[in-house]
């Protein structure tokens, strides 16, 4: 299946809406006493969709600011998100169904037999972001532990609530059925208790919030952190209840004994108290 999919531009409309200015603190006298005349208004934001609204829109300099912050700010949105895409495709190679039950056509998973690596590290080392120092890094490994710990209690919570993922062993002539594969399923249909952690952005975002450095915080009176965390929080949502309905659970080696094959013998059998083969490559496809 396809890897995550990201509608960025979401993101920029959601800032947006917000309705932030810059600069935050200016000299109201100063712009109302500028003559029109000398080219001071009538400029148009070049970053679009714009992030920042000026206090007086088409003046050049609060534009100027404008335009050359909200570049920033949406380099960093997009680069996330893109990072947060990456860690996602690494963590999918290695993921893993394990410990389940199969009895007959079904199988069961209670919460935990879905594991795989922390996303944090893999976000905080992705290629887009991995060089950057100071307050970029600080807000870096804030949306990485903030996504992360969100996608951790979604993972942790993952059951297969007894589907019916291997319709030969219902009967099967042999003593012990061979490890087969499971008959395709989307992911959402393996539910999980916190699966509203990854597809509501309002919990992601809190996360990222509290992963802050509180010097951070303090110094940001506007809450300008806070908006750009409920951008990226709305596009990875989105994206990942896209992937769960999407992405396919597949190639889960499924095996087990058939008692009843045994004196007196019985051609065919269910499985009974089978398991499967826990290795990578579940979700990979």
């Amino acid at each position: 299946m396809p890897a995550l999919n990201f509608i960025k531009i979401l993101g920029n409309l959601k800032f947006f809406a917000v309705g932030l200015k810059l600069p935050i603190n200016f000299d109201e006298k100063y712009y109302k006493d500028r003559n029109p005349e000398q080219g001071e208004q009538g400029h148009m934001p070049q970053t679009m969709p714009p992030w920042f609204m000026a206090p007086h829109p088409g003046y050049k300099y609060q534009q100027d600011s404008c335009d050359k912050i909200g570049q920033n700010f949406k380099d960093f949105h997009d680069t996330m998100i893109d990072a947060v895409g990456f860690a996602h495709n690494m963590w999918k190679l290695q993921a893993k169904f394990g410990s389940l039950q199969i009895m007959a056509v079904s199988a069961i998973g209670t919460p935990g037999c879905l594991s795989g690596p922390e996303l944090e590290s893999l976000i905080k080392t992705a290629p887009q972001c991995a060089a950057w120092t100071g307050n970029m890094a600080k807000h870096r490994d804030a949306v990485a532990k903030g996504v992360s710990k969100c996608f951790k209690q979604w993972q942790d919570q993952v059951t297969i609530p007894g589907l019916p993922l291997y319709p030969a062993f219902a009967a099967f002539p042999g003593p012990m059925a061979p490890p087969m594969p499971n008959i395709p399923v989307p992911l959402i249909a393996c539910i999980s208790g916190q699966m509203s952690m990854i597809i509501t952005p309002n919990q992601m975002q809190s996360e990222m919030g509290n992963a802050l450095d509180g010097g951070l915080k303090d110094k940001d009176k506007t809450k300008q952190y806070d908006a750009l965390y409920g951008s990226i929080a709305l596009v990875l949502s989105l994206s990942f209840m896209i992937w769960l309905a999407s992405q396919q659970l597949m190639l889960t080696l499924g095996k087990g004994p058939i008692p009843t094959f045994a004196p007196p013998f019985v051609p065919v059998g269910p499985v009974v108290a089978g398991d499967n083969i826990s290795i990578p490559g579940h979700v990979m496809t």
